[in-house]
This record gives C-alpha cells, structure tokens and sequence, in this order.
C-alpha cells in the first residue's frame, strides 16, 4: 500500500476516534481477529488478541450508550478531548505499523485526526440539533453510523 494511503488512513481513523473515541481500537481489534490487520510481532500486537477485543468492543458499546444521555460532559472538555487524542494516536500508530510505514507519523496524524473528528463532530451536531432543526437522538445516531461504518472501511482496506 503507497505510504500517502496508510497515512491518510492514520488520519480519518483518528477522526472515528473524535467522534467515538473507543470505536476506534474497537474496529482495529476486530480488523485484527478478522485477519484484516496484521499485527504479530508489532509493538501493538496485544490489539490482536481476544481479550482486547472483548475489552474495546464493550467499552465501545458502552460509549454509544452513554453518548445518548446528557450525563457525559461534552467530548471537547478536557478529560474527553485527552482520551480522544490518546485513542487516535493508538489506532494511528497501529495502522501505520501494519501498513509498514513510520509509527511516529502515523501516531502524529492519529492524533490530528482525533481533534479535527473531535471539534468536527461537535460542531456539526451542534448545528444540526439547534432549536428547530433535528432531535439530538437521529443526529447522534447518524454520527454513530459513520463511525462505525467508516471505521471498518478502514481497517477493512489493508
């Protein structure tokens, strides 16, 4: 794969991460359960294993739940918008090993990522459920599609 592809990837995987920042590693485990990521003898090889996928996917799970009620402070406050970027420096560096290019820029460009999917996402929904135009939930619902859908694409690509 051209490294300008697997560092593209990097990016809009980080973006998944701003939106949902678990979907993220979530998608990257399963790619690598699924045979779709190779990660054996990678620094991030434990992403491949069956405990990590069982861990992310229930703390994905458990994001898409709670993003839907008013008890999460916003994800552009600091501990949220920290994770995030912890999360898309991750799954950008995990891509970026697989697709043998430099972990430094893919965890670079993870990170970028997670704050344009962060700030990106945010505003979008903001604007989308002002007074009125659309009910929050369908707009979190959406926002949840495309990262989950988006990021399979991803991991799906290598």
């Amino acid at each position: 794969m051209a490294v300008s592809t697997v560092l593209l990837l990097a990016f809009l995987i980080g973006v998944v991460c701003g939106l949902r920042s678990f979907t993220g590693p979530a998608l990257i485990c399963w790619g690598a359960e699924l045979g779709w990521l190779n990660l054996t003898g990678l620094h991030l090889s434990y992403l491949g294993t069956s405990v990590a996928v069982i861990v992310f996917s229930l703390f994905a799970v458990g994001e898409l739940g709670a993003d839907k009620t008013s008890k999460i402070p916003p994800r552009t406050q600091a501990p949220s918008l920290i994770w995030r970027i912890l999360m898309g420096a991750l799954c950008g560096s995990a891509l970026a090993s697989t697709g043998k290019d430099s972990v430094i820029a893919g965890l670079v460009l993870g990170v970028l990522g997670a704050v344009a999917g962060t700030y990106g996402g945010y505003y979008a929904r903001r604007a989308a459920t002002r007074p009125g135009r659309l009910p929050d939930l369908p707009v979190a619902l959406c926002e949840d599609l495309i990262a989950v859908a988006g990021g399979l694409f991803l991991v799906s690509r290598f």
